[in-house]
């Protein structure tokens, strides 16, 4: 093979397992893929070097998700190479999808290689970024590509038909993803002053009150509403201190939405860390598992006729948990986006509930537990516009376009 992609595994074990997904879209492509072992850097690193050096008439590629062998890394950054790391000193375009706020990397942007091209999950982070990193090099089309979803029985290899049907589902609910209480993330302002500290506590209560309001554009607005002005450069300086208020919104939404849907007396199977810590009336209707791996969510949503999500704030994006769900034959009950609702029809192929509301969310999940029919309607619409569509091989696909425009 005459094109390799690096690709790197060790790190954060969702973005790994959507690295193997995609690992397997690259090989049809014609791409040998050299994993690079993040746990093991400097080792990796020498290794990748040789590699390299071996053979350097190869077109080289390298993906990765949230800086991962692009944060000053033992092995990849030293003085030693020209440019001070060993992608500027091979030039090897290195694609970069930010499946986070950009607003926890500022720290990490000043090290990304000379040929680096980003990608950003949802068009909020675009225009923050345009905004705030306007040197900062895009992927094509702005590089705008949200994440996508895995289909277990993809060969109809574990079943003869796509999906187990309702009927054998023997979870009704399910929530795949950790949970961590809200007052974890005081340590994130503890260093502040305690004007700062309500400042940002404000912030909290004012996303928490407009729930479609996206964080950068609440801290302006509350700025001025205080009468400070401010440059860009400067509100570019305290946007690391919103990761309080990112992490205490996304948290406490998803806490809300699991809580209520137990009290009302819906039994909630939840796979993540932490959920034992939830409090609520009834707890005895929060069956927890535990933490568990990409690989088993998606076993247990398989077996799940409801899924439920609540988005971590992309507001012009989606998360995989809406494609995982709908691939694997699950009805996808979640909050909106601007994205999902293009792309998708509630009722149709999907459910909405809204976050200002969503003990209303609990009566629609009642009431499609009653009507299996019903479920499978949506269930069998989803599925087909997901494997069209929402499946990482067609993200890859994206990938491999872009990657063949900008070389």
């Amino acid at each position: 093979m005459d094109k390799v992609v690096i690709l790197f595994k060790g790190g954060v074990e969702t973005q790994e397992y959507f690295s193997i997904e995609m690992s397997k879209t690259f090989q049809k492509h014609g791409y040998e893929i050299y994993w690079f072992d993040l746990v093991l850097s400097g080792l990796s690193a020498k290794q990748l070097c040789d590699f390299y050096k071996a053979d350097k008439s190869k077109k080289f590629m390298a993906f990765t998700f949230n800086f991962n062998g692009i944060a000053g890394e033992d092995g990849l950054y030293d003085e030693s190479f020209e440019g001070g790391s060993f992608w500027n000193e091979t030039k090897i375009p290195v694609y970069n999808m930010v499946v986070d706020h950009p607003l926890y990397y500022h720290k990490y942007l000043p090290l990304r290689p000379e040929n680096y091209m980003q990608i950003s999950i949802d068009k909020n982070h675009i225009r923050y970024m345009k905004r705030f990193f306007h040197g900062v090099q895009l992927a094509p089309d702005d590089g705008f590509l949200v994440l996508g979803g895995t289909e277990l029985n993809e060969k109809r290899d574990i079943l003869s038909d796509k999906f187990l049907p309702v009927d054998k589902r023997d979870i009704d609910v399910i929530f795949t993803g950790n949970y961590t209480p809200v007052n974890s993330f005081d340590r994130f302002i503890a260093h502040l002053d305690s004007d700062y500290q309500e400042f940002y506590r404000g912030l909290v209560r004012k996303l928490i009150e407009n729930p479609e309001m996206i964080v950068e554009d609440a801290a302006e607005e509350e700025l001025k509403n205080q009468g400070i002005q401010f440059t860009d450069d400067e509100l570019k300086q305290i946007m690391p201190n919103l990761m309080f208020v990112d992490l205490s919104v996304r948290f406490y939404f998803r806490a809300e939405v699991i809580a209520r849907l137990a009290d009302s007396g819906i039994k909630v199977h939840t796979f993540g860390a932490g959920w034992d810590m939830l409090e609520c009336r009834h707890p005895e209707n929060i069956i927890t598992a535990g933490n568990v791996s990409s690989q088993e969510c998606l076993d247990m949503i398989s077996r799940s006729k409801i899924s439920v999500n609540v988005m971590p704030w992309f507001k012009q994006g989606a998360h995989d948990r809406v494609f995982n769900s709908m691939l694997n034959g699950a009805v996808c009950v979640t909050d909106t986006s601007g994205y999902l609702k293009d792309n998708f029809i509630d009722g149709e192929n999907i459910i909405f509930y809204n976050l200002e509301n969503i003990d209303a969310a609990a009566d629609k999940i009642k009431r499609l537990l009653t009507n299996h029919d019903e479920l499978e309607h949506i269930a069998e619409n989803a599925y087909k516009i997901c494997a069209e569509n929402h499946k990482w091989e067609m993200r890859t696909n994206k990938v491999i376009e872009w990657m063949n425009l900008t070389v």
